[in-house]
Order: structure tokens, then C-alpha cells, then sequence
């Protein structure tokens, strides 16, 4: 092997290295950064907006509708996820005349799809605020794609918490260590599209 070809392979195993070691750390720091509790909301906002697929969202966001947190409620990705009886009865629970704000967006089957129906909905309604409801470890990349559709709206994120996710120790549970790596990678993707 010739000197030149031996240099040209030590630097990129260092590269690698490099990259590796810098993946690592952002996802320490993505990690850590994942809102633990969620804190109640002071301010009245047009809109609280729930995005499904997690337990415990709909109930949140039915709640701050409830509480007067906002004056409607809209539930995106309702085709994949969402149990349109069981969020009546919800809301029903809370009062029947919370069934008059409700809508329900069904074309989103992801986050940027979820960012962009409601971009569509909040555009029509005319609303300049929101509660954004989600799941904690999910937060930071709806709230980038959020922002990124919509740069005039104020954007008040309100985690929920899934009851199997262990935010403290995502390293040593299988299943957090998972949603933390997937989310992470997924967050970078979608930074990357942003920028």
C-alpha cells in the first residue's frame, strides 16, 4: 500500500470517526432537550391542535378546549389514527357544546402532512395562534415543520406523555431507545429539508 493511498484511507477513518462521535452527541443533546412535563398554558390561543397516533393526545387536547385554552380543536391525521367515536365521547365528557368546535383534518399521514394541513386549516379559519399537541419525544420535529409552514402563527408547544416512554433513561429501555434514535434521525432529515 502506498503511503498516499495509506493517508487518503487514515483520513477518512477520521472523518468517520469524526461523524460518528458528532451523531452521538446531537443525539445525547435531542435527548435532552425533550420536554419532560408540560406546563399549563397561561395565554388563550386561537386553536389547539392534537396530531394523532399517541395515547394520551386527544384526551390533552379535548382538555385545553375544555379548560378554554382555545376556542377550537383541531385533530390532524385523523384517518390514520384516530377513533372518531371515542373522540365524541371525549368530547361529549366535557360538554356536548364543545361538539360545535371541533373539526377534524384527514389527509395527513405523516408530520410535514400534518404541518401542512393544519397550515391549510389555520389559513382558512383565519387564526394567528395555536396549541400544538404531541408527544414529547415527537415535539421538536413537528415543531420545526410547524414553523416552517407557518411563520406568522404563534406556536405553543404542549407535550403529552406517553405512558411506555422513558424519557430520563431512553438509553436503557429498548423501546425509547428506539423512539429517541428514530426521532432524532428523523429531526435531522426534516432540518436538513428546512434548510
Amino acid at each position: 500500500m502506498t503511503r498516499g493511498r495509506l493517508a487518503r484511507l487514515l483520513g477518512w477513518a477520521c472523518l468517520a470517526g469524526i461523524l460518528i462521535v458528532a451523531w452521538g452527541a446531537g443525539l445525547i443533546w435531542f435527548a435532552q432537550s425533550l420536554p419532560r412535563q408540560a406546563v399549563q398554558p397561561t395565554e388563550t390561543t386561537d386553536a389547539v391542535v392534537v396530531l394523532t397516533g399517541g395515547a394520551g393526545r386527544l384526551s390533552t387536547g379535548v382538555a385545553l378546549l375544555a379548560q378554554g385554552r382555545a376556542r377550537k380543536l383541531f385533530v390532524s391525521g385523523v384517518y390514520h389514527g384516530v377513533d372518531v367515536a371515542r373522540l365524541l365521547r371525549l368530547v361529549r365528557q366535557q360538554g356536548r357544546e364543545l361538539e360545535c368546535c371541533m373539526a377534524l383534518g384527514h389527509a395527513a399521514d405523516n408530520t410535514r402532512g400534518n404541518a401542512e394541513e393544519t397550515a391549510d386549516w389555520i389559513r382558512k379559519e383565519g387564526f394567528s395562534s395555536l396549541l400544538l399537541v404531541t408527544a414529547n419525544y415527537h415535539m421538536p420535529r413537528s415543531l420545526l415543520e410547524f414553523r416552517r409552514l407557518m411563520p406568522g402563527v404563534t406556536i405553543i408547544p404542549h407535550p403529552a406523555f406517553p405512558d411506555g416512554f422513558k424519557a430520563d433513561q431512553w438509553w436503557r429501555h429498548t423501546r425509547s431507545f428506539k423512539l429517541v434514535t428514530s426521532e432524532y434521525v428523523k429531526y435531522l432529515i426534516a432540518l436538513v429539508r428546512v434548510w
